[in-house]
């Protein structure tokens, strides 16, 4: 074990070092429970102690979060998380703090919350096709769906179109009750759910009425030559290669389309092959398309969900 150091900050705005400290001093004490460090706030200067390997971490950590109240950021638990689980990684903490990858929508502006996240948002922003493929959790259909939101209201799109493959997770879509809408809803719900948290519903229904907005199964797609238009496909591992080849030959001129899936959460019958596993290697060395690789180190939903997909990746060996 190293010797232990003590070093001290002095931040120039006493207001600003209180927002950067939290309130009764919630972010120091994450920082100190996640990095094995001690940090003592007086005023506008705060005494930090650990191992040298990690006060240099933690200074740099504390240095990025005041910069970016200084810029008139907001700063909140899960931002300080954020920085956190970057350093434990080894990620460059300007992917996750660099402002110009904000995705900004009418009612939140969303965040890169690691490398990887801000890797896909740039991908998005330079190519007019983008996958992006990982476990479950790794936010990759919520960007996407937040890159459109933007673009739609940017005007550098006419329209959102968002499609899913309505294939299900060992159960029959043809059980479900309802007219086909409200058999489709559950496989579109995360879609749906996606759109509400950025527009807010009264914003989504007018969208839809004006056919701004579209959600609907990958089946819609078929015959349509989809221009001016921001396009996802989620869940693109139960596509069929002929649906996902259907599905690339719908794009058209002024278009911007983010393909997302797992790979290990294929539901389609035994034997059938996948037309994301499919793409993934057809499409790798064509220009303007880009593929975006997360990992269970990506995962940003609740940390059980991460030792989940751990559990699951060790088990079946599978690697992509």
């Amino acid at each position: 074990m190293g010797k232990l150091l003590t070093h001290h900050m002095e931040f120039p705005n006493n207001l600003l070092a209180g927002h950067l400290y939290g309130e009764h001093d919630a972010h120091l004490k994450l920082i100190e429970e996640k990095m094995a460090v001690t940090l003592l706030p007086r005023g506008n200067r705060l005494f930090l102690s650990g191992r040298k390997d990690t006060l240099q971490l933690v200074e740099r950590l504390l240095t990025e979060l005041y910069e970016l109240l200084e810029r008139g950021e907001p700063l909140d638990r899960q931002r300080v998380e954020d920085g956190v689980q970057a350093l434990t990684v080894n990620v460059n903490l300007a992917d996750i703090y660099d402002q110009e990858a904000a995705i900004v929508t009418p009612l939140r502006t969303i965040y890169p919350r690691n490398g990887v996240q801000s890797q896909m948002l740039r991908a998005i922003g330079q190519n007019d096709l983008t996958i992006a493929v990982g476990p479950a959790g790794t936010g990759k259909t919520y960007l996407a769906v937040a890159a459109a939101v933007m673009a739609f209201m940017q005007d550098r799109v006419e329209r959102i179109i968002l499609t899913r493959p309505a294939v299900e997770a060992g159960e029959r879509l043809g059980f479900l009750p309802g007219d086909l809408q409200a058999k489709v809803d559950p496989y579109l719900r995360p879609l749906y759910d996606a759109l509400h948290d950025m527009l807010g519903g009264d914003r989504m229904e007018r969208m839809v009425n004006h056919r701004s907005l579209e959600i609907a199964p990958l089946a819609y797609m078929r015959g349509r030559t989809l221009s001016n238009a921001f396009i996802i496909l989620d869940e693109a591992q139960n596509t069929t290669p002929e649906q996902m080849k259907m599905f690339l030959t719908r794009l058209g001129h002024g278009s911007k389309t983010v393909v997302a899936g797992d790979v290990t959460q294929v539901d389609l019958p035994r034997g059938q092959p996948s037309g994301l596993v499919q793409a993934l290697g057809i499409l790798k060395e064509i220009e303007s398309i880009a593929i975006v690789p997360f990992s269970e180190r990506e995962v940003v939903r609740h940390p059980l969900v991460r030792r989940i997909v751990e559990a699951y990746q060790s088990l079946e060996n599978i690697k992509y």
